[in-house]
């Protein structure tokens, strides 16, 4: 494998994972909505970083003709947005309910399409899909962002019975628990409740490197003070 593209590309577990495919000398496409957030990283690291809205077909056509332009045509694909709305059932937006299934889980399926058509040919790739808590128990105050994860689990699981005995790796991550970042900061009294994106991008990497005659499909991971 030589080409690498995350979508939802951002500073938390996206640059986590980009840091350690560069390591691993994979040429590395970031897709965001504004590439703009991306620049200093994209400086810093040689990622190329492209716009891309995942929730739109058009969007994300186009980025996929610009990285086969650019022989970037990418063998590993990461997908990484999501979006969620919260409240009340009752009073929940239907426009931003809407805006969450787009992101979390249509995009899903607009960019594995894409990225399948380029696959199916070589007979091998990696489709990795990041979850979330919500997908598989849906919380109070936050049925559009379990309706989108859900969806985005089923996704992969659909995926990985019709790819994998067609050379396809798909798997799925749940990430049960926060993720450490800038705006959310390890609490030193509690040091271990939050998730490391060094760590999680590093359970990435093991399962993308799998032998064929051994794939995982789904992994969970969360912090051993996180209740299930």
């Amino acid at each position: 494998m030589k080409n690498a593209l995350i979508v939802g590309a951002g500073s938390g577990l996206s640059a986590s994972l980009a840091k350690l495919m560069l390591k691993d000398g994979l040429q590395v496409a970031l897709a965001a909505r504004s590439a703009e957030k991306l620049k200093e990283f994209s400086a810093a690291t040689g990622a190329r970083a492209f716009d891309c809205d995942a929730a739109q077909a058009y969007d994300v056509e186009k980025l996929f003709d610009d990285l086969d332009a650019a022989n970037l045509a990418p063998d590993v694909v990461v997908y990484n947005p999501s979006y969620r709305v919260r409240g009340a059932f009752v009073d929940l937006d239907p426009k931003e309910v809407e805006k969450t299934l787009a992101i979390t889980a249509f995009g899903g399926f607009l960019v594995a399409q894409q990225a399948v058509r380029r696959m199916l040919p070589k007979g091998e790739g990696a489709l990795l899909f990041t979850g979330a808590s919500a997908s598989v128990k849906g919380f109070a105050q936050s049925a559009p962002f379990a309706m989108g994860k859900f969806a985005l689990r089923g996704l992969a699981q659909s995926l990985a019975r019709e790819l994998g005995p067609q050379g396809i790796h798909v798997a799925h991550f749940v990430i049960d628990g926060g993720i450490a970042s800038a705006r959310r900061p390890p609490d030193p009294a509690r040091p271990d409740a939050l998730l490391d994106p060094d760590a999680i991008a590093q359970t990435y990497m093991q399962t993308l490197k799998q032998p064929r005659n051994a794939w995982s499909f789904e992994v969970e991971l969360r912090p051993w003070v996180e209740k299930f």
